[in-house]
């Protein structure tokens, strides 16, 4: 993954850092890794510090009512290790709640339930970009 996350990262020491926090969190979360940089990947291109017009912040595009959720208010969305642990919280419960499908836990990640857009721009990813066999 080191290789394929250059073209966002350059900076190796940057780039292994952002990787062992995934790593570690997807694991927590019992996601796979490959499913996390996919979301990252389509939600924020790997930018830290991103934010959207509807107030998403952060790597995975965490909205910030989720910190009275799951959180603290003072929690910092921008921060990359938070960040993670929200993002990959959330994934991992919308799994749960959909009982193991990918497709309506995606679009539930991304506010789109019913829709399938979202779930395909991260499969296409996955399987263009981050699938790795075996």
């Amino acid at each position: 993954m080191n290789r394929r996350l250059a073209s966002y990262l350059p900076d190796v020491h940057q780039r292994m850092a952002l990787l062992q926090g995934i790593r570690r969190e997807a694991l927590r979360a019992s996601l796979d890794l490959q499913l996390v940089l996919s979301v990252i990947d389509v939600e924020s291109r790997f930018a830290p510090a991103a934010r959207s017009s509807a107030g998403a912040e952060g790597l995975m595009q965490v909205m910030p009512f989720w910190k009275k959720e799951i959180g603290r208010d003072s929690d910092d969305l921008l921060d990359p290790d938070t960040n993670l642990r929200y993002g990959c919280t959330i994934l991992a419960w919308y799994l749960k709640v959909e009982k193991g499908d990918m497709t309506r836990a995606l679009a539930r990640y991304n506010g789109s339930l019913g829709k399938t857009r979202y779930p395909e721009q991260v499969m296409t990813r996955w399987d263009t970009r981050w699938w790795v066999d075996g």
